[in-house]
């Protein structure tokens, strides 16, 4: 008796001794004996070896408040033990980054997993324009280690320093640190702020120094406008406004 073809050598295990590689772009696999790691609740796909799993919802008290509060965050779960554990949000994306001592701004609705050594809280928007869409929150992550986030499809990654930065609350993913934001308010007219107008009522707008991710996809569920029913907010802040 035989299996023939090619389907277990095609797509057979990444081997790779980092602690979070890419087993193809949709799926992460993580290596647990370099700690333990926080992972969005249910982004679990298999593992091998001894793992544990302990359901944090949106970590803390204070946190918890935070996401009810806002209504952004991202529930999670702590995994720990041996072995490699396999990770995936709905087959989008997957995008590593090493933070060194540094920090990124995220929606809270692509944040995958990161290492435990990484700090994360919930922060309000500190731009002038906020208070237009009834309040703006995102998911801060600082400190040394690896972060995997999910985009939907391939994003780019623009130098807001190379000229004036603009985006779409819904696209976009991440900013690093050094990136200022502001709300800018379409001047469409009142066409742009009913049904049949463009939708671009409220644009990010980037400065400083650093990079803007964003995806090909305005799928960004707002997850902190707070009463106003507005579509700009998108789940994301500043949080290196303060």
């Amino acid at each position: 008796m035989a299996i023939h073809g090619s389907l277990f050598h095609e797509f057979r295990e990444n081997a790779s001794p980092e602690p979070f590689s890419l087993q193809n772009k949709k799926l992460l696999k993580i290596q647990m004996g370099q700690g333990p790691v926080w992972a969005k609740s249910g982004s679990m796909v298999a593992y091998q070896g001894d793992v544990r799993f302990e359901n944090k919802g949106a970590g803390g008290l204070g946190k918890m408040f935070k996401s009810a509060v806002t209504g952004e965050g991202v529930d999670l779960m702590h995994c720990s033990g041996v072995g490699e554990l396999f990770v995936a949000d709905n087959a989008a994306d997957v995008q590593i980054l090493y933070l060194e001592n540094d920090a990124v701004s995220v929606n809270g609705r692509n944040v995958l997993a990161f290492s435990s050594s990484i700090d994360w809280d919930i922060h309000r928007i500190q731009a002038r324009g906020a208070a237009m869409t009834g309040g703006l929150y995102n998911v801060s992550l600082r400190g040394t280690g690896f972060v995997a986030i999910t985009t939907e499809g391939e994003p780019v990654a623009l130098d807001v320093a190379s000229a004036p930065t603009f985006g779409d609350a819904q696209a976009v993913v991440l900013w690093t640190a050094g990136v200022s934001m502001d709300i800018r308010v379409s001047t469409g007219g009142l066409k742009s702020m009913v049904r049949g107008g463009t939708g671009e009522t409220f644009q990010m707008a980037f400065g400083g120094q650093g990079y803007v991710l964003v995806q090909p996809s305005e799928s960004v569920v707002p997850g902190g406008s707070q009463g106003s029913g507005s579509s700009g907010g998108g789940g994301l802040g500043n949080l290196f406004g303060g």
